[in-house]
């Protein structure tokens, strides 16, 4: 297998105050490409930290990164903006969706900062919606959507820009149950077609999608095993 994540004995401090927090101690894991893992934990378990250095959206404070070969531990601001451009795609509890901007050039907006003209970021972000099933919803609004659907626009900007590994951070945190588990299907069908997923979750029910479970408390991996329990997926409702 090709290994597309590599943390080497990674830790990050933060000062609060006086204070000094180990929010991560020396963690060290291998994600192959292709591989569906849930990091899960407790509140103040590191899982949050761990994925915002995965995401380069952070740097640690000792230990190496890899990400797909690349040596991300101590890059600058800008070039972690870079990379994080390039070969992640985020989804968040949360949507991150612009209010005003349709659902088409939600999904659209990675490729401005990529560089793309905009008659090939619509026909690529449109190709992004029909991938998520929502091409019928591309000139709606967010407040015109549903959890569900925007979460499936959010999961389709994700897409974009055909990253190296999507990360999901609590992805069903604001949905109900039933719109929990079709976007939990939704992703399945993701990793089915050979994306690398990455999701942090603290649902054990939603963490047994995942096909590896890599459990974290006080900063430190406590287990990381094979999921045993695989969710069986079910075949979306005919609308």
């Amino acid at each position: 297998m090709t290994k597309i994540i590599e943390t080497t004995e990674i830790s990050r401090m933060y000062k609060m105050g006086t204070e000094i927090v180990h929010a991560l101690q020396s963690v060290s894991i291998t994600i192959d490409k292709g591989e569906y893992v849930a990091f899960m934990g407790p509140s103040g378990s590191g899982k949050s930290t761990l994925m915002n250095i995965i995401g380069c959206l952070d740097t640690p404070t000792s230990g190496t990164y890899i990400l797909n070969n690349h040596d991300v531990s101590h890059l600058t601001e800008n070039e972690l903006a870079e990379i994080r451009n390039k070969e992640i795609g985020f989804v968040f509890q949360t949507f991150n969706l612009l209010p005003r901007a349709s659902a088409l050039d939600n999904v659209a907006l990675p490729l401005i900062y990529a560089g793309y003209g905009k008659y090939k970021r619509e026909e690529k972000a449109m190709q992004a919606l029909e991938n998520v099933n929502l091409a019928d919803r591309a000139h709606h609004k967010p407040n015109e959507l549903s959890g569900g659907q925007r979460q499936r626009v959010a999961i389709a900007r994700a897409l974009v820009n055909d990253p190296s590994i999507i990360l999901a951070d609590e992805p069903t945190g604001n949905l109900d149950s039933k719109t929990s588990y079709d976007i939990m299907d939704l992703f399945q069908e993701l990793h089915d077609e050979g994306n690398t997923i990455i999701m942090v979750t603290h649902e054990d029910d939603i963490a047994h999608y995942s096909h590896r479970i890599v459990r974290l408390r006080d900063g430190l991996v406590e287990s990381d095993e094979v999921n045993t329990d695989i969710r069986a997926t079910r075949k979306p409702e005919p609308i």
